[in-house]
């Protein structure tokens, strides 16, 4: 079992996948991390869909003209959605919640990637947003904020190197 550490430093992106399922077991444990997810004053505006059908997913990758591609290729996307109406820190809880399934994902040895739909546009007349709710059912007052895509890793990436972190990004006390 790796540490913390580890995890954080061995998630990376993954948008390369096998053409293999993965299995309920493994499913529910990342689905597990995602509602154990902190909310704002435990209101827990999140909710999550998730499409193993490949013609689902096949339009799904359609969301955006870039960026969403990877979604038709890979084992299950998980849509994470937020009910705006319920907290008005949705889309902080929500990030949490679609950062657990990546992290839990990895630590399972799967690859997964976050594909952001918030604030993303599909095409001149729709957004990326307005398409997966239409998609999906989703109704009106949830925002979809991401598809984090999950498969059996394709592709290899390396570690964060430690030593090209940006430290500068860091201040003490004051700006």
């Amino acid at each position: 079992m790796q540490s913390f550490f580890e995890l954080l430093q061995n998630r990376r992106s993954i948008r390369k996948y096998e053409e293999r399922n993965i299995d309920d077991t493994l499913l529910n444990q990342i689905l597990t991390a995602a509602l154990m997810s902190p909310a704002g004053k435990r209101l827990n505006p999140w909710e999550f869909v998730v499409v193993q059908e490949r013609e689902t997913l096949q339009k799904l990758s359609d969301a955006r003209p870039a960026g969403s591609q990877l979604l038709a290729n890979s084992a299950l996307g998980i849509v994470v959605i937020a009910d705006k109406e319920r907290s008005d820190t949705w889309m902080e809880d929500a990030s949490i919640a679609a950062h657990n399934i990546q992290l839990a994902a990895t630590d399972l040895g799967l690859g997964a990637c976050w594909v952001q739909i918030q604030r993303r546009e599909r095409n001149e007349q729709q957004t990326a947003e307005e398409y997966v709710k239409e998609l999906l059912n989703i109704p009106a007052q949830y925002a979809v904020l991401c598809v984090i895509s999950i498969g059996y890793k394709n592709e290899d990436r390396k570690p964060y190197d430690l030593n090209k972190l940006d430290y500068s990004k860091i201040h003490h006390e004051q700006f």
